[in-house]
């Protein structure tokens, strides 16, 4: 597979905000490629620059084929864009909004309608109905529509899923698993860390740098120490004595429990457990669990943290 997207050591500022830190990745065709991080991470700030809105400071990046810098124009008759918020137009219907898009792409819905079908037959009964008047899974749905009928070489779609209820968020998970069969690259943004594990690639990143690249699998299993699920109803004074404890390398919540990570491997996390209930934590529940992609990324940040403060 040849590379759709080609980024080499891009970085862009605002003021004193280093929004990119020297991000250099690739992107296959036909691979569905996942950027990981919270709100502020620097995710929009890379598509908006692998998308030519805006310029960057430092580095290249190529976009099928194309020099984001010489060549906007061709790359914007290559790509789909979907950005986080619903960006098209609120009084036009349903078939309005995506005729719309199709004529300025100088085709037709009926020439790319097998890129778009199993989407649009979900919104086929709401054709006449106002885009701003759809609901959120809705929404979605109508942009991804827009934004695959000129049939794009690279698709991006930055947190898309922003605030859709679960069930949309699923089917839509499934429609981009399709779509990589028709050779089309996506790179896709999102702060759910339970949709990184559908990507084929992902790139954990936070302040404007990557702290990872891999699959998710490989990812996973990249955490280091024996990981720990405890919980008890006491929370609060569960932390402190856990983070006052001599194995415990950190504690933090996540979910309904407390992960914790070993400082020693061949520990017997058991004695922890009665010493806990010793000190009044009758309702204790403990064991061991395998990390997931979230383990990771706290620990990486961690890392990060202490490297940054000279530990």
């Amino acid at each position: 597979m040849s590379v759709a997207i080609e980024i080499k050591g891009v970085s862009k500022s605002y003021g004193d905000i280093k929004a990119l830190q020297n991000i250099s990745f690739n992107v296959k065709e036909g691979e569905l490629f996942g950027l990981i991080g919270p709100d502020g991470a620097g995710k929009s700030s890379l598509f908006r620059t692998l998308t030519t809105l805006i310029l960057p400071d430092e580095g290249s990046a190529q976009v099928a084929g194309y020099d984001v810098v010489n060549d906007f124009r061709a790359i914007r008759q290559n790509i789909g864009y979907m950005p986080g918020r619903f960006s098209l137009y609120q009084d036009l219907t349903v078939e309005e909004n995506l005729t719309f898009f199709a004529t300025i792409f100088k085709t037709s819905i009926k020439e790319n309608y097998h890129l778009i079908k199993d989407i649009y037959v979900q919104l086929e009964p709401f054709k006449d109905r106002p885009a701003g008047k759809l609901s959120g899974g809705m929404k979605q749905k109508l942009a991804l529509c827009c934004a695959l009928i000129h049939k794009p070489k690279v698709l991006f779609l930055d947190e898309p899923t922003t605030g859709v209820d679960p069930v949309s968020r699923k089917e839509f998970w499934q429609m981009l698993k399709s779509l990589k069969s028709e050779g089309i690259a996506i790179l896709v943004s999102t702060p759910y860390m339970d949709e990184a594990a559908k990507c084929d690639q992902i790139a954990l990143i936070q302040k404007g740098q990557i702290l990872r690249i891999a699959s998710p699998e490989t990812i996973s299993l990249g955490y280091e120490g024996r990981l720990l699920k405890i919980k008890s109803a006491n929370t609060y004074a569960l932390i402190r004595a856990l983070r006052k404890h001599p194995k415990v390398a950190s504690c933090y919540a996540f979910g309904e429990f407390l992960n914790v990570t070993l400082t020693d491997k061949d520990y017997d996390w058991h004695q922890m457990g009665s010493e806990l209930r010793e000190q009044g934590f009758d309702d204790l529940v403990i064991g061991e669990t395998t990390a997931d992609i979230e383990n990771v990324f706290m620990q990486l940040l961690s890392q990060k943290e202490e490297d940054g403060n000279g530990n």
